[in-house]
């Protein structure tokens, strides 16, 4: 079955989705194979450690951000980004207000039903 998001996303016209703890995010564009999301992270903000079988690069829009992916920290900044393999153990600490980029492959299946847990703590 073949499923998208609309072709042309308007974020203006997307309310974010409250993840509670500080996080919010937006869907930016999926079809069954990729996905793409926004999201907003206030300081102190944690995404805790998790795990998944998804592929997943992360670009950092604004802010400031400590991550740890397979027992490796590196802070990041506006302009840089990660590749996180499948079922790394990896999570993230923002240290200045700020958002990310995260494009998963296959589709966050959890994301469309509206759970944000696995995002925050439960391994996929």
């Amino acid at each position: 079955m073949k499923r998208s998001s609309e072709k042309y996303i308007l974020t203006k016209q997307i309310d974010w989705e409250e993840l509670g703890g500080g996080v919010s995010r937006k869907m930016l564009g999926y079809d069954n194979q990729i996905m793409m999301v926004l999201v907003k992270f206030e300081k102190a903000a944690l995404g805790s450690p998790h795990s998944h079988f998804h592929t997943q690069t992360t670009y950092c829009v604004e802010g400031k951000f400590e991550f740890e992916i397979d027992g490796e920290k590196q802070i990041l900044s506006a302009g840089d980004g990660v590749y996180i393999e499948p079922n790394l153990l990896h999570s993230a600490v923002c240290l200045e207000e700020g958002m990310l980029i995260d494009t998963f492959s296959p589709v966050r299946e959890d994301f469309l039903n509206g759970d944000g847990v696995s995002y925050f703590g439960d391994k996929d």
